[in-house]
């Protein structure tokens, strides 16, 4: 495993897709100040989907002692040819503007780290220590940026590396749930370990996964609306409307609409509104406003 340190680039300048255009200047140019890990892939590549991430990952976690360049030598085939790369995954490490070292093939993550840490000592360097804090906070700004697949695979390598982290189970479920792939997110959830399941990030993804298998079956936004104007009383088809509402993304009217079914009547279906509140601020995390203000809400309410 990557030993840990200090430093952090950002991932985008770290790991570039890169073309016969830009070879000159994303390896060769910038081998001459640092390493730069060259992978040759194919999107019909199987070792590839695997080698990728887990090296994206290592590389990620070197905190910037070593860069990474991608090429899909489908589009590239004039610079796979020059270099002779005769089958894929091909690996090859430049240090100023030369090739030092490389593999084909996929390896195991311990020889992944062993080889990104061998050529940033042969270019005088040394990994950085933050090691897999920093993969971890690349492949949440993926999550975020929308790119599930590519956060989710490197939160999997995350795991091959270290099977305690906590961040990397709860990121993985969470990328599994936003490809709405919710039995893979459960599967991953089962997987935990004990000493870890109660952890706040687990709890908050369980409720998160909770959610999503009820949007599933979510009634027409439009009829609920409609059915609770028309009664308003009606508290299965409020708290219908709720549970609507939140799987269309507007956690607040959902929180909104739930504390009016308990207001009107806190014991209604053994304190159904209740629970699933409290599912909804166990989603999201404890400083969001909506949490803030939906508790303080029904605080006031129980205190009455």
């Amino acid at each position: 495993m990557l030993e840990l340190g200090q430093g952090k680039a950002p991932a985008a300048d770290l790991i570039k897709d890169v073309s016969e255009a830009t070879f000159m200047a994303d390896v060769v140019e910038a081998s001459q100040t640092v390493p730069v890990i060259v992978d040759f892939w194919a999107p019909w590549c199987g070792p590839c989907k695997t080698l990728g991430p887990a090296l994206e990952a290592a590389v990620t976690a070197a905190g910037g002692a070593v860069k990474m360049a991608k090429i899909n030598v489908d589009e590239n085939q004039a610079i796979a040819g020059q270099l002779q790369v005769q089958s894929i995954p091909t690996v090859y490490a430049f240090w100023q503007g030369q090739p030092i070292d490389g593999f084909q093939g996929a390896l195991p993550p311990s020889e992944i780290d062993a080889f990104v840490t061998k050529v940033v000592t042969a270019s005088g360097g040394e990994v950085a220590d933050r090691g897999l804090e920093e993969a971890v906070e690349a492949a949440e700004e993926m999550l975020e940026g929308g790119d599930a697949q590519s956060a989710g695979e490197t939160f999997a390598a995350i795991l091959e590396q270290d099977q305690e982290n906590v961040a990397a189970f709860s990121g993985l479920a969470r990328a599994n749930i936003a490809m709405d792939a919710l039995d893979q997110a459960e599967a991953v959830l089962n997987g935990v370990p004990a000493d870890l399941s109660e952890a706040p990030e687990i709890e908050a993804v369980r409720a998160q996964l909770e959610l999503a298998r009820q949007a599933e079956n979510a009634g027409p936004l439009a009829d609920l609306t409609a059915a609770v104007e028309a009664n308003p009383t009606d508290h299965q088809a409020r708290f219908d409307l709720a549970q609507a509402m939140h799987a269309a993304g507007d956690a607040d009217g959902a929180v909104n609409e739930l504390l009016e079914v308990f207001r009107r009547d806190r014991e209604w279906n053994d304190g159904a509104a209740k629970a699933q509140l409290f599912t909804i601020f166990e989603s999201l995390k404890p400083n969001d406003p909506i949490v803030l203000n939906g508790r303080r809400k029904l605080s006031s309410m129980i205190f009455a």
